[in-house]
C-alpha cells in the first residue's frame, strides 16, 4: 500500500536475463503498476505480458469485486503496455486514458476494440472523487507518447519510466548505481527533454514518486531530483578517473592498471578500472558518465580498435556523451592506430577535451614506458 487509497499491484521478474534484449539485469526487474481506489477507480499502467497473469490477480485482489473505471496509459513500451490486451479482455468497459500520441501508437500493441477513451492534454485533470489527477506530457522520456500523472490529493507523482532503476523490489541494493545505469543507457540521450520535465515537476509538491520500475521514492526525493539534474545536464557526478581498456594479450590491461597506480600515487582518490571485454557495456557507459575524466586504452586491431572499445564509443555517441576530459592509450606492435581511431570517434561527440599526451605502447609494458604514463597521469589530473 502506497497511501490509504493507492495500492501497488506490480510484479517482480527475476527470470529475465537481459532487459530490452541487451542490458544485463543480475537482480531482475520490477514492472510497476498502481491502482487508486476512490469513487472512481483508476489503474496506472499494466505490466509486461511475461507477468500479466500475476498482475491481473494482484489487481483483482485489491478491487474486491469492484470494476475499474479508468486505465491510464503513461507509456506503451511492451514492458508496460503488453498486458493492455488482457486487461481489456477482462474489463472491456474501462475507459482508456492517454494523450493523442498514445492513441496513435496504441494499435501497435493492442488489437481489440476500445469502447471508451479519454484523450488528455498538458495540465488537464480527471476527478476520481477525493483524488484529482493532472497530466504532464513528457515526450521522449523516453518514447514520444510518455506522460506523467500527478495526484494532488496524496501529492504522488506517477513518473512513467523516469526515476526508475533495474532490479526487483525484493532485493536490497543501493538505489544510485542501478538507477544511474538505467538512466544513462535508456533515457540518457534525452537530457533536454528530462530537463523540461524537471522544470514542470519543480512546481509540484511531491511527497512520493511512483515510477514504472524500481522502488517508490519517499525520503530520498530531493537527492533523486538533484541526481537527475546532474545527469540530464551531462555534468560529472563524481571526482576521479575512469579507465576503460580493451586488451588482446593482457599487455594493454597491465598498462591501464599501472596508470591507475600512478594516478593514485599522485593523489587521485578514486580510480575505476574496467576490462571492456569482461564487463557489460551498460556498466562502462554508466561509469563514463559518472566521472568527468576518462582514459580509453585499446590495442590496435584491424586498422582500428578492439571491437569492445568500438562498441563502447558507439554507445556513448548514441547516448549524447559530452562535457568530458579524455586521455588515450594505444598498443601496436607494428602499426599502432587505436589513438587515431578513438580520436575520430570522439570528434563526433560534443564538448570532449582530449589530452595532448597520448601513450603509445609497443608490445609488453616496459620501464621506458613509465615516463609516458606519468605524463598522461599528470595531464589528466590537471585537466
Amino acid at each position: 500500500m502506497i497511501t490509504r487509497d493507492i495500492h501497488y499491484i506490480g510484479t517482480n521478474d527475476d527470470s529475465i536475463d537481459l532487459f530490452e534484449g541487451q542490458y544485463v539485469v543480475p537482480n531482475g526487474i520490477s514492472y510497476n503498476s498502481y491502482v487508486i481506489m476512490d469513487e472512481k477507480i483508476a489503474v496506472m499502467d499494466t505490466v509486461d505480458k511475461r507477468k500479466g497473469e500475476e498482475y491481473l490477480k494482484n489487481l483483482e485482489k485489491v478491487l474486491e469485486g469492484r470494476t475499474p473505471d479508468y486505465l491510464v496509459l503513461s507509456h506503451l513500451e511492451p514492458d508496460h503496455g503488453s498486458s493492455v490486451q488482457a486487461f481489456m479482455e477482462k474489463y472491456p468497459d474501462v475507459t482508456l486514458v492517454g494523450n493523442a500520441k498514445t492513441f496513435q501508437m496504441l494499435p501497435l500493441f493492442f488489437q481489440g476494440e476500445v469502447k471508451e477513451k479519454l484523450t488528455v492534454k498538458e495540465g488537464e485533470t480527471l476527478n476520481l472523487g477525493q483524488h484529482t489527477l493532472s497530466f504532464i506530457m513528457a515526450p521522449m522520456v523516453h518514447w514520444p507518447e510518455v506522460m506523467m500523472t500527478y495526484d494532488s490529493f496524496d501529492k504522488v507523482l506517477f513518473s512513467a519510466d523516469a526515476f526508475g532503476k533495474f532490479g526487483t523490489l525484493d532485493k536490497e541494493e543501493p538505489w544510485e548505481k542501478e538507477a544511474r545505469r538505467y538512466y544513462f543507457n535508456i533515457v540518457g540521450k534525452y537530457g533536454p527533454q528530462v530537463q523540461a520535465v524537471l522544470k514542470k515537476a519543480a512546481n509540484l509538491e511531491i511527497q512520493q514518486i511512483c515510477p514504472l520500475h524500481g522502488p517508490v521514492l519517499k525520503e530520498s526525493i530531493s537527492r533523486v531530483l538533484k541526481l537527475y539534474q546532474i545527469w540530464s545536464t551531462y555534468e560529472p557526478e563524481a571526482e576521479g578517473v575512469f579507465i576503460a581498456y580493451a586488451s588482446l594479450h593482457g599487455n594493454t590491461g597491465k598498462a591501464a592498471q599501472r596508470l591507475a597506480e600512478i594516478l593514485k600515487e599522485k593523489g587521485c582518490q578514486e580510480v575505476t578500472v574496467m576490462d571492456l571485454a569482461r564487463s557489460d557495456t551498460s556498466e562502462a557507459v554508466e561509469c563514463a558518465f559518472r566521472y568527468g575524466k576518462v582514459v580509453l586504452a585499446s590495442a590496435s586491431y584491424n586498422a582500428g580498435v578492439v571491437p569492445c572499445m568500438e562498441d563502447l564509443l558507439h554507445h556513448l555517441k548514441g547516448k549524447n556523451y559530452q562535457k568530458r576530459k579524455v586521455g588515450l592509450m594505444e598498443n601496436g606492435a607494428w602499426a599502432p592506430c587505436a589513438v587515431r581511431t578513438m580520436k575520430d570517434m570522439l570528434a563526433q561527440m560534443k564538448d570532449i577535451s582530449v589530452a595532448e599526451t597520448a601513450v603509445t605502447l609497443r608490445g609488453v609494458l616496459k620501464e621506458s614506458d613509465e615516463a609516458a604514463l606519468e605524463a598522461l597521469a599528470e595531464e589528466m589530473l590537471k585537466l
